[in-house]
This record gives structure tokens, sequence and C-alpha cells, in this order.
């Protein structure tokens, strides 16, 4: 039997085989890495471990790109001792500074043999952390949506420079940190998105719970009804009905400056306040002078606009005192008047008297109170519907019992499928 030709190997061959099957190895860990975790400060710490220890490095670093700032910031930056914190909110390099800067604005690698004689080296990271560069290898980081940062590997521990070999590697090691860092903001901004989505149902809840349980009510000759419709899930119109110490009716509507949750939790301070002023003071200018001085301590540029009516259930008689809202409208004998009385400031912002307007409601009048979210509705086009065209179609239909409901129709037939731009509360006092 024929003996097998036996093939000699030099040694050093060998070692740089087996040298490349322990990069392999190596980039196989950082792969399970990447699958392991989303957590971004934990993730870029291990990856840029297995980076400095594959690449048998002093040290490494990364620096990520600021969109807002346009700068590059040191996110990790590790060293021989461990972790240095010296770097971190402390150096910053515009694009095009510095190697880093250099490699961001024209995003290809560097291999840098001897950093001190390079040019374009900044010098501040060493002088801050007593660290030398001597050879380095910079690539840089860019997913999906363009840049993400800069990585670097500093000073190979066995020989004197990095060479090509080690810059591809950097360079493949690179490319699984670009997608782990992605991946990871991809995931943080859908665990954020999971918690505003949760905080806004349990906004709207609460919202909710504090408006009328019903949107209508009836006493004596007086029936009010209201509409309130949200631009968001969670909105900043107001609206509230309550029984006075004397029997009246009282009738709130308004609008808290901003939207969203803020706004629907300072409705509901609102809410919770008027209606303990509400049932024991009669006036309507009273109540409104409380309430504004118990949202006095309100966050900054937050107010209310608002008016309270209060009505006499058998008479019709009412007293009225505005902050700072749009007029409203009377329908009396078919005919539309826009009722523009005295106002004092939004609620919230200055200590104010609130003047009291005096007036009765007739047989089949009515009072439609309403938000700007009724006339500055929008079109596909950017256009207002207008208060002016408002009024006009309120004289059109000035006899319809269905008012209310015509209104909301008219605006949502001019925005058609356009995403509302602002809150609509309308509410109707109506005599009969």
């Amino acid at each position: 039997m024929a003996k097998k030709p036996t093939v000699a190997v030099p040694k050093d061959y060998l070692k740089k085989i087996e040298k490349k099957v322990q990069d392999l190895e190596t980039l196989i860990e950082v792969s399970t890495i990447i699958s392991s975790t989303f957590d971004f400060n934990e993730l870029i710490k291990l990856v840029m471990e297995k980076a400095k220890k594959v690449m048998n490095a002093e040290a490494c670093s990364i620096l990520m790109y600021n969109r807002e700032t346009k700068k590059l910031e040191f996110e990790v930056a590790l060293c021989k001792t461990g972790e240095s914190a010296a770097l971190k909110d402390k150096v910053s390099l515009d694009i095009g500074q510095g190697i880093a800067g250099w490699v961001a604005e024209n995003k290809k690698p560097l291999i840098i043999k001897d950093a001190q004689k390079d040019k374009r080296f900044f010098k501040g990271a060493d002088k801050l952390t007593g660290f030398k560069t001597k050879s380095l290898i910079a690539a840089p980081l860019v997913g999906r949506s363009g840049l993400i940062g800069v990585a670097e590997i500093l000073n190979p521990l066995k020989k004197k420079s990095f060479d090509s070999y080690d810059a591809e590697l950097f360079q493949t090691h690179c490319r699984q940190v670009a997608i782990a860092i992605e991946n990871a903001f991809f995931h943080k901004d859908s665990i954020e998105r999971e918690r505003l989505r949760n905080e806004l149902e349990i906004a709207s809840v609460v919202q909710d719970s504090f408006l009328p349980e019903s949107p209508v009510l009836q006493k004596g000759n007086i029936k009010v009804s209201a509409v309130n419709i949200s631009a968001a899930q969670v909105g900043g119109d107001v609206y509230d009905f309550v029984e006075t110490a004397k029997g009246r009716v009282g009738v709130l509507i308004g609008d808290v400056s901003g939207k969203g949750i803020s706004a629907a939790l300072y409705m509901a301070k609102i809410i919770s306040e008027f209606r303990n002023i509400a049932h024991v003071a009669d006036s309507p200018g009273v109540t409104l002078e409380r309430l504004n001085s118990k949202l006095s301590n309100a966050p900054r540029g937050m107010f209310l606009t608002a008016v309270y009516t209060v009505i006499d259930p058998g008479t019709g008689d009412l007293q009225m005192s505005v902050a700072g809202h749009p007029p409203f409208l009377l329908i009396s004998r078919g005919e539309v008047k826009v009722m523009t009385v005295e106002s004092g400031p939004p609620l919230g912002i200055i200590p104010e008297e609130y003047p009291v307007y005096s007036m009765s409601l007739g047989k089949g009048d009515k009072l439609l109170l309403l938000t700007d979210g009724v006339f500055d509705a929008k079109n596909r086009q950017g256009k207002r519907i207008g208060f002016d065209r408002i009024v006009e179609f309120v004289r059109t239909n000035a006899g319809d019992e269905q008012i209310v409901k015509k209104i909301v129709d008219y605006v949502n037939k001019f925005i058609k499928d356009t995403d509302r731009a602002d809150d609509l509360t309308l509410v109707e006092i109506s005599m009969k």
C-alpha cells in the first residue's frame, strides 16, 4: 500500500490560519451578542470589548454622531485599566475634525501607522486621559439611516502598527456593530412608542372619567348638549355641567393650551377644581376668579381660555363671564348674532377680576359656545374654514333642531380625510 504524501506547512502559515479561525469565531460570537440583547449601553460595551480582544489592542472607542449638534461625541472608551469616563460628555469633534472627523466626513476607514505624526490627529483626548495614541484604525459606522458614528481601535499590543488585514477585520466587525446599534435604537424607539401609547390610553380614560357622564343635561326649561372630539387620543378641550347652590345650571367650556398628555392632565385638574368652586359660588365672575387663583401655579405656558355661564332653568336669565375665549353665537327668532362680550385674560396667567355679562334667553332661543377647533379646522390645502364661514353656515341652518350635529358634519366634510388639527367642542344651551 502506497504511503500518502506528506506536505510540510510552515509554522508561521499555520499560525496565520489559526489566527483567522479565531477571528472568525470572535465575529460569530459578536453576531450572538447582537441577537442576545437590545440594551444599547450593555451591547456597545460587549461588542467593543470583543473588538479589543480580537484586535489584541490596548484600547478602543466609539464616537456617536449627534444629528442635532452635528458633532461626534464619545460614547464608550475602553483601555487596559477599564472604561474611561473622562471622555464622555467632555470631548466632541466636528465633522472633518481629527482622524475620526475625517472618517465620518468621507465614510472611509483609515489605518494610521504613527498617529503623533499625522496632521489630522486630535490630541485633546490624549491630554485629557494621559493615554498616548500610537497606531490606530478608524472605521465609519454606517446604517440604513446614514452615519451612526466612528469606531476606533488603538495601539496593537504585539506589533508596532496595524496592517491591512487588521483593517479588513475591524471593518467587518464595525459593520456588525452598526447593525447592533441600529437594532438597539429601533428597539428602544419601539419600547418608547409602546410606553407612550399606554400612557395615552391611561390619560384618555382619566380624561373621559372627568367629563360629564352624559353629554346632555335637561333641567326645567333649559337643555344643554355638548359634542367633544379630540384631535388626538387625548385632547385639551374641556366642558362641564354643574348645579349651583341656588339650583341654577352652570355650563363651562374651555380650551387648554397645548395638546397631548400634559393638556389632558391639566384638564382633569381644571374640572376637579371647577366643580369644587362652582357648587358653592353662584356668580360666574367669582367662579372664574377663584379658578384662576387655583391655576396660578400651572406649568409654564399652560393656561385655559373659558366661558362660564350660569342659567336660571325656570326663567332663562343668565350670567356669563369670559376668560380670553372666542365669541359665542345667539340664535333668536331665526336670527344669528355674534356675541362679543367684555373678557378677562385666560386663566392661570395673572390675578384678575372677571366681568359678568347678563342676558335672558327667550322661548326657542339657543346659545352656541365653541372652541377654536371648530373654525380653525383646515382642509388638505391648508385652508382654514374660518369663523365667518361657520357663522354663515349657522345662519343658513338656524332653524334646524340638530344644529350642533350639522356643524360637526360641515366641519368634517370640509377637512375630509385630513387629520384634525385641533380639538373640537360645541355646547348648545337652548330654552324651551
